[in-house]
């Protein structure tokens, strides 16, 4: 079994506005396994100032992940606990190398087209009239969910593009979520989730900074607008620690994005401790290529869920890898007739 690594980047087709600054690239790097002729392809992505494995020896653990494939996906996950995106990497990885199709994971009614995934339409920050065009833009495009980012522009001209939508849409043609990414102070917190509630808002992501435990149980206790953990899952690496948050805050849902937490393995253990405890929760991408948002999509199709998913960022980059990905009326297809085109990936 051979091994390597590649680095890419992924350009945006335009800035990417959120609260903690505006993205003009993303960073990724894709493991590629060789054995007996099959090739397996596994990505492995991170966000800067966000992942908790954003850190000097990134490449230096890819490397040796590289070196010591021979371990298997079990040793190498359990070995990679403070490398969330390496281990869904490698899981993605030699899923494809074990797979008749390399990008064909999770073979399902997804993957032949049957059936389609729910997805949110993500209204990125801006100006007012930028982030009004978006939102136009995503309700002719058919979704009937839209998530905002809320927190960059001051809250008053936000809270005021959303009670112009609610305006024109009720609650039952468009659900509305938001999302803070722990913008907003918990001194603030407690009257802005009540403004928002008042708009008949779904939910809101993370509305103050991860870290600050018993400020978020009050504001999920006082229940005036259902909060979503996001940022706060990244870094709880053991299932006690995962158990232990959930129980401290009890919040109403949890956003799951794979390569923050741990991959396939770290994900279904959320997803275990959610149920348990009666917490909704949804998954996202975090702005991976097509090939690392294939497999997220097929995974959570696996999960027969029925709450719009957060997978609609294929078409952010201007340098993606052509794919049977295809996003309409709100819904996330995988057109089967369609090819990969990831010829760049290995020149």
């Amino acid at each position: 079994m051979k091994t390597k690594y590649k680095k890419y980047l992924l350009d945006f087709k335009r800035p990417a506005g959120t609260s903690r600054g505006v993205l003009q690239q993303k960073e990724t790097w894709f493991l590629i396994i060789e054995k007996q002729g099959k090739l397996g392809v596994g990505e492995c992505g991170i966000l800067r100032g966000l992942s908790a494995d954003d850190r000097p020896d990134y490449e230096a653990k890819l490397q040796w992940v590289c070196e010591n494939i021979h371990l298997g996906k079990e040793q190498l996950w359990n070995s990679l606990l403070e490398f969330p995106s390496i281990q869904f990497g490698v899981e993605m990885a030699f899923l494809s190398l074990e797979s008749e199709n390399p990008f064909e994971l999770f073979p399902s009614d997804f993957t032949t087209g049957k059936q389609a995934i729910p997805i949110n339409g993500l209204i990125w920050m801006g100006d007012e009239k930028d982030m009004r065009d978006q939102i136009d833009a995503k309700l002719l495009q058919g979704f009937h969910c839209i998530k905002m980012k809320i927190g960059a522009i001051d809250f008053d001209t936000e809270y005021a593009l959303l009670k112009a939508i609610r305006k024109n849409y009720s609650a039952d043609q468009i659900e509305i979520r938001v999302d803070a990414n722990g913008a907003f102070s918990a001194q603030q917190a407690s009257n802005i989730l009540k403004q928002l509630a008042e708009l008949q808002i779904h939910s809101i992501e993370q509305p103050i900074a991860k870290g600050q435990a018993e400020a978020m149980r009050l504001l999920c206790q006082e229940n005036a607008l259902p909060i979503a953990l996001d940022e706060e899952l990244i870094g709880i690496y053991t299932y006690e620690k995962k158990e232990a948050l959930l129980q401290k805050i009890q919040p109403q849902y949890i956003i799951l994005k794979p390569s923050f937490i741990g991959g396939i393995k770290g994900t279904n253990e959320w997803i275990a401790l959610a149920e348990k405890y009666n917490i909704g929760w949804w998954i996202t991408s975090a702005l991976e290529s097509n090939i690392g948002l294939n497999a997220i999509a097929q995974y959570t199709f696996s999960k027969n869920v029925s709450l719009p998913q957060g997978l609609g960022t294929g078409a952010l980059y201007t340098n993606n890898f052509d794919c049977p990905l295809e996003v309409k009326q709100g819904k996330l297809y995988y057109q089967s007739s369609l090819s990969w085109e990831v010829d760049k990936l290995f020149l």
